[in-house]
This record gives C-alpha cells, sequence and structure tokens, in this order.
C-alpha cells in the first residue's frame, strides 16, 4: 500500500519517538525526507541522521533526535501543506513562529529552507512544516 504523505509519517514518527524519550528513530528515505532532515540539523533540533541501503533504491534513515536536560528540543513539529490542502507563502507573507523562535521549512525554487534564509534569498514556496 502506497502511503500518502510520506513527509507527515516521517513528522509522526519523530513526535511519537520524542514522546517515548527514544534516542533514535528510524523512518523511510527519499529525497525531500533528507531535504528536511537537514534544515533540521543545521538549526540545530536534531543531532543528526544516517543512510542505510538496501538496494533495489530502498533506503532507510536513522535520526538522532535531541534531548536538553532530559526535555525534547523539539516541542512542537507539525505538518502544515498536506496533500488535501496545498499551503503557499510569498516572501512578504510568510509567517513567523512563535515571534521568530521557531521556523518553517519552505520548498522554494532554490531548495528546501528554513524561513529565515528564504527571507534572505527572497523567494517564497510551500510551507511544508513548522518547528518550534
Amino acid at each position: 500500500m502506497s502511503m500518502s504523505d510520506p513527509l507527515g509519517d516521517m513528522l509522526a514518527r519523530i513526535r511519537n519517538a520524542q514522546m517515548r524519550r527514544m534516542g533514535k528513530v528510524q523512518t523511510p528515505g527519499s529525497r525531500l525526507r533528507a531535504h528536511v532532515l537537514d534544515v533540521l540539523q543545521s538549526e540545530g533540533y536534531i543531532r543528526g541522521y544516517s543512510t542505510t541501503e538496501y538496494g533495489n533504491g530502498r533506503t532507510e534513515f536513522e535520526i538522532e533526535l535531541k534531548y536538553s536536560d532530559g526535555a525534547p528540543v523539539i516541542r512542537e513539529i507539525e505538518r502544515v501543506s498536506k496533500p488535501g490542502r496545498r499551503v503557499y507563502a510569498r516572501v512578504d507573507g510568510m509567517p513567523r513562529v512563535a515571534n521568530g523562535l521557531g521556523i518553517m521549512i519552505v520548498s522554494t525554487p532554490k531548495g528546501v529552507m528554513a524561513d529565515h534564509a528564504a527571507r534572505e534569498a527572497q523567494v517564497g514556496g510551500e510551507v511544508l512544516c513548522r518547528v518550534f
């Protein structure tokens, strides 16, 4: 059975693993997921991730979650643009998360990036998820 929202599945796995205080979580691999994980790592929300190749083009990511004083660094992570309702934002209309303390991950023509990087590059795009 095919999955209708692979990115939403990855975010749910991260959220569920952090509720269980797990150190690592595994998710199927894709290029979009890899780009989102790169943004989460560069912004300091996860420790990192590793890729495992299984052949036939099938990969899996093992994500190392990050905690601070026993509490997860990611307080909230939710999908904004869903398969049934896509959400796009122009550069001047891009919302701020928690008054600039959180980030929006945006898919732009220049790649997947955080909202502050999209503002600097003067590009808008599809708002994938929101992290705080």
